[in-house]
């Protein structure tokens, strides 16, 4: 855990332990200290606050900390619950971005999940993505009905940001025959990336649609 405000680092690292005491968790004033002492400590994701800072203030920063944290995700904590400050935290490579709001049991829920190559973001940051989508008719996505019963699961846990290796392990699949079914899928709903895939799932449900139509 990165933070250069010692109250509200020791505040989360001992919240931490009380709450999940199976989990080791050691706290750090910044980067450069994180950075001396990194050696000293074995790590699986690595928690970095911005503070009262803006990710676009620290953005070097944290493109530093993923390239040397190497296959240890980062999970970014972030001020405020803003559209600009989670991408701007994804463009710099972070695997999660938290705003200050969320609670304990969120922390470790994105940091779980990033050591399986999964996205966090909680239902207040995708509300926030769905607001700032134009306010116009999109075309309708007619692909429920030619999807099969287990592209239908796999579309389930696509638009909840699950990995390949979980959907699999799952869904009694190899990882690449989910490979094989997210490619169909995105051909189906015209996404580029699984990404835009999962937003667009998201969407249908976030509508009330109950399916995609």
């Amino acid at each position: 855990m990165i933070d250069p405000r010692t109250l509200e680092r020791e505040c989360l690292v001992r919240c931490v332990e009380l709450a999940h005491p199976s989990i080791q968790i050691v706290g750090f004033g910044s980067f450069e200290e994180w950075r001396s002492r990194r050696d000293h400590h074995a790590h699986q994701v690595i928690l970095y606050s911005t503070g009262n800072r803006s990710v676009s203030e620290v953005s070097r920063e944290v493109a530093a900390l993923v390239t040397e944290a190497g296959s240890s995700p980062v999970v970014v904590i972030g001020a405020a619950n803003d559209l600009r400050e989670m991408i701007a935290a994804f463009d710099c490579g972070a695997r999660s971005y938290l705003p200050s709001s969320v609670g304990i049991d969120d922390i470790v829920e994105a940091s779980r999940l990033a050591t399986f190559d999964g996205i966090f973001l909680p239902t207040a940051s995708l509300t926030a993505l769905r607001g700032a989508l134009p306010d116009r008719a999109e075309p309708q996505i007619a692909v429920d009905e030619h999807l099969t019963e287990r592209q239908r699961a796999v579309c389930d846990a696509l638009r909840r940001g699950k990995s390949n290796k979980i959907i699999a392990g799952e869904l009694n699949l190899c990882e690449s025959t989910v490979k094989v079914h997210i490619r169909n899928i995105m051909k189906k709903l015209g996404a580029k990336n699984r990404t835009e895939a999962a937003f667009k799932l998201n969407s249908s449900m976030f509508a009330g649609e109950g399916r995609l139509s």
